[in-house]
């Protein structure tokens, strides 16, 4: 087949634009120094992360370490009589007594998940910097290293940062075009406890996070909880390696005086030792792993880790190209062309930008076992961060990790996939202790590095709309099926991934009941964050039969029917699910012709709200289509019209997706556009959490404030136009968009473990290239023409299209 196929058609060479123009594209750029968290430049090694302001008199940089949290493991029997309340809520729901409902399902609550803690902050105060001109400062995101430039007196300066994964240490170069002209301190300090010992060329901290942190939105006269004996401990290490001048100790303080060049180390490590072990009493010595980590890193020079950083992180980066024909970018800082562009400006330069940025953040933020990428990926300045920074789970953590596997970096969604093993074992005592279900397990809207799972709230006070759900649990084991879609790795479905799956499963069989018409349905339950009005005007939460419960039901039986079938087990079981999904409440059309979000036809509380969880058949789900359902995708699209386009950051780059899935391109392409509005720094003191969305200078996603899942959701969008798959079929260009007329890409992937690259003019494909993976025929989808071949691992097949 393959031999035939090469005869007849070209096979596709896919490239770029002009490398000039993938130069610009590919790096952020600004004229002055950042002054806010939203200016600066974020580099990571997915466990270290710096935050880099690129002052001049002082250039400050905020470390963090992915690993460095609050708290303690979670007591997983914090409220261990709390089913007991489930019968009564259930009760008052058959009688429709939705308010005593609402009240009774308060106590269906936990404790608060722990936060994200910042490592602190380095200064690298200079002397004699005046006359400044031609200040310059930038990321490249094609080699994940940033710098800065400018002149003063005459001297031109250079620095040169980023953050190594092959070694493990971040490297900061300076120089001066003139010699002995390197003049500054060095020095630390942190919100944390922390002592500092500072001895020839080096400078070596040692602390501890607090034992306990209240969220920022939770009021509380003792918020953040140090002892001494508690917590996670920390260790942040400075070596000074200097050519020429001198090095000279003062107090906590490292002073460089007339040095001609200077490199600096500097290596963080934590004693976090998994999620169920005391990070104080049983954690790792993260003393010594950070000083074997700097002995490691010193005997290396510059340019050799310079070379190895690069070489790694290209590896990952380099996968996927993208070009939207004429790629002439304007001449202008970032800051400045995301202000055009926010004002009508052509500048598909910037959209490259945007989408290969999502790329880089994940690759710089997710590469930690067991520790996924946070709200914030792994870059928090703050001791008590918006939403605690943590893994919030009925929609945020989810999205930070759709582009993973269709963006061709199945690596990075490893720390996502092996987190969720933790979280089911919390998860089996929060079925039990919370739900009164003695099989499965599950989570609800909040975690942390703790893998905590039970329902937040602080044990009666939270709102039900976003205290109390309960099916985060079905959601994440989505995500384990769609990575053996794309990589076949049949080990890690009969291993890790089944197992799992068949979990979250069984809770689901064991906790829906019937409804008065035989039904199955979840009772009690929510819709993540929002409220219905009754016909009589009550305004609540707790209801059953929630539409989005349903539809990640139906989702995550469906995907374990096949996993079971696959591996040849669990027959049994496989009948209980198929004989559930044929009992589950149907989908309703509401008079709107909306899908309705709630079992009966009422009003929403608020119709514009960012959340849309009952339109999760149509994605992140796959079991709504135009192809397949065509009168359920049409009430997803009139939800989607009642529900405007005016959203935060992650609802925005959630909703391109549905659009995407619509087969809608211009609207999707409408909401990326609008996704890309400037929004002006603040930091998250001075937010107003409840307005529109956008992208920060430093082209970080404002819900606001900063939450990472906006670019991440906003990059797999752009796949979801360009391609959608699923396990029989590849579309290939379902949502292109009228501007997008002329383009190609490559490296993006399939599922059934395809990589694909495509050529398009004038809004028609007429090239496509497919690489098997593993060996699984292909079906391909273009308009109305599909082709189909069966395939050979490694093999390349070549279509021409006209």
């Amino acid at each position: 087949m393959k031999r035939i196929l090469l005869n007849i058609l070209a096979t596709i060479l896919l490239i770029g634009c002009n490398s000039s123009n993938i130069d610009n594209d590919l790096k952020l750029w600004y004229d002055k120094p950042a002054i806010h968290f939203e200016e600066a430049l974020v580099i990571g090694n997915g466990k270290t992360g710096a935050t880099v302001f690129g002052g001049v008199h002082t250039d400050k940089i905020h470390l963090n370490d992915a690993t460095l949290w609050s708290g303690e493991p979670v007591d997983r029997y914090m409220n261990p009589r709390a089913f007991k309340n489930i019968p009564a809520i259930r009760k008052a729901l058959e009688n429709e007594d939705y308010k005593l409902a609402e009240q009774l399902n308060k106590k269906i609550q936990g404790k608060f998940s722990q936060s994200y803690a910042p490592l602190g902050t380095m200064y690298l105060e200079f002397s004699n910097q005046k006359n400044l001109e031609d200040y310059y400062r930038e990321l490249d995101i094609s080699n994940a290293v940033a710098k800065v430039n400018y002149k003063s007196d005459g001297v031109t300066y250079h620095r040169e940062y980023m953050v190594s994964n092959p070694d493990k240490v971040m490297v900061i170069k300076l120089s001066a075009d003139k010699k002995n002209a390197l003049n500054f301190n060095l020095k630390f300090d942190s919100q944390l406890k922390f002592k500092s010992v500072a001895n020839e060329i080096t400078l070596e901290v040692s602390g501890y996070a607090p034992y306990y942190t209240v969220p920022n939105y939770w009021g509380s006269d003792n918020p953040v909880r140090f002892e001494e004996s508690r917590g996670t401990r920390f260790s942040a290490h400075f070596s000074v390696l200097n050519d020429g001048g001198e090095i000279i100790v003062a107090d906590s303080c490292l002073r460089v005086s007339d040095a001609n060049e200077v490199t600096l180390y500097i290596c963080t490590a934590t004693s976090f030792n998994g999620f169920d072990k005391n990070p104080a009493s049983q954690g790792l010595d993260n003393q010594t792993i950070a000083e074997q980590l700097m002995d490691q890193a010193t005997k290396k020079n510059y340019k050799a880790i310079k070379s190895d950083h690069i070489k790694d992180y290209q590896s990952f980066f380099n996968r996927v190209k993208l070009e939207l024909g004429d790629c002439n970018s304007p001449e202008l800082p970032t800051d400045q062309r995301l202000i055009k562009y926010t004002e009508g400006a052509e500048d598909k330069g910037l959209e490259i930008l945007y989408f290969q940025y999502g790329r880089y953040l994940l690759i710089s933020s997710s590469r930690t076992d067991q520790v996924p990428a946070n709200l914030q990926g792994i870059w928090n300045p703050y001791l008590r961060p918006p939403w605690s920074s943590n893994y919030t789970m009925n929609i945020n953590v989810e999205e930070n990790y759709w582009l993973a596997e269709s963006a061709n970096l199945s690596e990075m969604h490893q720390p996502f996939l092996n987190f969720i093993g933790n979280l089911a074992e919390t998860g089996k005592v929060t079925a039990k202790t919370f739900y009164g279900v003695d099989k499965g397990w599950t989570a609800c809207h909040n975690s942390d590095i703790w893998a905590m799972s039970n329902p937040v709230g602080d044990f009666g006070y939270g709102d039900p709309m976003w205290a109390c759900w309960n099916m985060s649990g079905t959601w994440v084991v989505t995500h384990l099926w769609d990575h053996y879609l794309y990589t076949g790795d049949k080990t890690f479905l009969s291993n890790y991934a089944y197992p799992l799956m068949k979990g979250a499963a069984e809770f689901c069989l064991n906790w829906l009941v019937e409804d008065k018409n035989g039904y199955l349905i979840t009772s009690p339950s929510t819709s993540p964050e929002n409220t219905y009005i009754t016909p009589d005007g009550f305004k609540g939460a707790t209801l059953y039969g929630a539409t989005s419960d349903l539809a990640m039901i139906r989702e995550c039986f469906g995907q374990t029917i096949k996993a079971s079938q696959i591996l040849n087990i669990d027959a049994s079981l496989r009948d209980s699910m198929s004989r559930a999904l044929s009992k589950l409440y149907p989908y309703q059309i509401g008079k709107k012709g909306n899908l309705q979000e709630w079992y009966h036809d009422w009003q929403d509380a608020e119709p514009q709200h960012r959340h849309q969880t009952h339109l999760f058949g149509l994605h992140p789900g796959n079991h709504i289509t135009p192809l397949t359902k065509p009168d359920l995708a049409e009430a997803c699209r009139t939800s989607l019209e009642i529900k405007g386009d005016e959203t935060t950051g992650w609802s925005k780059g959630w909703r391109i997706n549905l659009w995407a899935r619509l087969w809608d391109g211009n609207r999707a392409y409408k909401l990326y556009r609008e996704l890309l509005t400037y929004v002006p720094p603040h930091g998250a003191e001075n937010v107003n959490y409840g307005g529109g969305g956008g992208t920060y200078p430093n082209l970080l996603d404002a819900h606001p404030p900063f939450q990472i899942d906006g670019n991440f959701g906003g990059a797999a969008g752009v796949i979801e136009m360009l391609l959608q798959s699923n396990e029989e079929q590849i579309l290939l260009l379902p949502a292109l968009p009228d501007v997008w007329s002329d383009g190609q890409v490559s490296g993006i992937c399939a599922r059934g473990g395809f990589e694909i690259s495509m050529k398009w003019r004038n809004g028609k494909l007429i090239e496509v290239e497919v690489l098997s993976k593993i060996g699984n025929r292909c079906s391909l989808k273009y308009n109305e023409k599909t082709i189909g071949f069966d395939t050979k691992v490694g093999d390349k097949y070549s279509f021409k299209y006209n």
